[in-house]
């Protein structure tokens, strides 16, 4: 998607643009709420860079707002707050239509053991243990304020994880290690043991990127 804007950018700027985004995404994953910051001159108006980037841009992007913001903004540093959603079809048959944006999980999961594992996982915590392995961050502590999971065994789940920061692949390896919960493959207490375990091989699996949907940075 980067390199996409970069492209449609240049075409309106006469030039290379350089552009910054508030996070980078896994392939596969989407974005309904990216920000990305850019810097070039331009005699458009907002709204009228706006249409023109959309102009330039494939089907499967698009711009959804434009403004000036401070000179040396940028949208990583300065993000208060990340809100991540990740989808889930819980049936014994796949759903084509939901194929693109959901993972498959055809077993009963028991929704009421995952959230409650769920709850152990909000407020400050060393999240080493949800790090991809290969990071080269050091600082694996952060601060999730929500982490809640709406829908029934049977359907479609929601997982909705919001905080200050994300490691490589956090949210991904949250939600495959909770599935692992709602298989009655792990207990929904043992969330306090692996937290304070820092040990990345002792979590679940990573859920599949396609699930994954960053909805809004804040600042």
């Amino acid at each position: 998607m980067q390199a996409t804007l970069a492209a449609a950018l240049a075409e309106i700027a006469g030039g290379a643009v350089r552009v910054l985004g508030a996070g980078r995404t896994d392939a596969g994953v989407h974005a309904e709420g990216q920000v990305v910051a850019a810097a070039f001159e331009t005699r458009l108006e907002a709204a009228t860079l706006l249409r023109a980037l959309n102009a330039h841009l494939p089907r499967d992007v698009a711009v959804v707002d434009c403004a000036l913001a401070h000179d040396g903004f940028d949208p990583r540093r300065e993000a208060k707050s990340k809100l991540y959603r990740y989808a889930v079809w819980n049936a014994p048959v796949a759903s084509p239509l939901r194929r693109r944006r959901f993972h498959h999980v055809p077993w009963p999961v028991d929704v009421a053991a995952m959230k409650e594992a769920a709850a152990h996982l909000v407020g400050r915590h060393d999240f080493a243990s949800f790090q991809a392995a290969g990071s080269g961050v050091t600082d694996t502590v952060r601060t999730l304020t929500r982490v809640e999971l709406a829908g029934a065994s049977g359907g479609e789940l929601v997982f909705s994880l919001e905080g200050d920061g994300f490691l490589r692949h956090m949210v991904r390896n949250v939600v495959g290690t909770l599935l692992e919960i709602g298989g009655a493959r792990r207990p929904p207490g043992s969330l306090r043991a692996l937290l304070a375990a820092r040990d990345r091989k002792q979590a679940g699996p990573t859920a599949p990127a396609r699930g994954l949907t960053l909805v809004r940075v804040d600042y």
